[in-house]
Formats: structure tokens, C-alpha cells, sequence
């Protein structure tokens, strides 16, 4: 009887010294996973590659070309509304669904773009800037 629980208590003071230790010299934490971006709309590759959104930002240059502090902001948001309501109409949403979808698009465009004119460089950086980054 005495045997096992001699067996017992040295086991345990084994356990207890090993857990004392802490974890070895030579371990090294795990590194951490790159955080990634994902978007919560999942694909939009087809809105983005749609000629609809090409007209836009064609629109949106033009309506830029003489400055930011020369844009005609109701003339741009009608012309968006334009583009928007055709590009329904090509998806298959009554025009107007889809402008009220949009509706806030082009004034936030116009303030991107007075911040930061770049976003008019390329349509890759003009589709960062109103998609986010892909």
C-alpha cells in the first residue's frame, strides 16, 4: 500500500517541478496570422468591371478636369444618376431602386476626390477608392 502511494506522490511532484519550469528555453511563441481584409459584400468584380462603372469614372474625371473647386456638384450627381439608372436597368433593378441604392455615391466621391485628387490617376486607384481595397 505504501508502495503505490510512494509511486503517486513522486509522480506528482515530477508534474509539479516540470510545470514549475515553464516551457522550454528553445520555444518560440507561435507567430501571429497576418490580419487580411475581406469584404462583407463578396464578389464585386462584376460591378467593377461593368462599362457602367467606367462611364462613371470617365464622368467624375471630366467633372474634375478644371479643378475641385470648379465642379458643378448638381450637374455630376444628375449625370451619375444617369449612368446608375442604366446600369439597373442592365442588371435587371428597376432604375430607380438602384439610384436610391447609389444615391450617396457621387457626394462622397466629390469629397474623396477633394482630398485626395489621386483617386482620379487611374481607374484602379478611382475603384480602391469607392470599392475599397481588393
Amino acid at each position: 500500500m505504501i508502495r503505490p502511494l510512494l509511486a503517486g506522490l513522486a509522480a506528482t511532484a515530477l508534474a509539479t517541478a516540470a510545470l514549475a519550469q515553464g516551457p522550454a528555453q528553445d520555444a518560440k511563441p507561435a507567430a501571429a496570422a497576418a490580419p487580411q481584409t475581406r469584404s462583407l459584400q463578396g464578389d464585386q468584380s462584376a460591378w467593377m468591371n461593368d462599362p457602367h462603372w467606367r462611364a462613371y469614372y470617365e464622368l467624375t474625371r471630366q467633372a474634375f478636369a478644371n479643378g475641385p473647386a470648379k465642379v458643378d456638384e448638381a450637374a455630376y450627381q444628375a449625370k451619375a444618376f444617369a449612368i446608375f439608372r442604366d446600369f439597373g436597368v442592365a442588371r435587371g433593378v428597376p432604375p430607380e431602386h438602384m439610384v436610391d441604392h447609389l444615391k450617396l455615391i457621387p457626394g462622397q466621391v466629390v469629397k474623396i476626390v477633394r482630398e485626395d485628387p489621386t483617386v482620379l490617376a487611374s481607374y484602379d486607384n478611382f475603384i480602391a477608392a469607392t470599392f475599397g481595397p481588393q
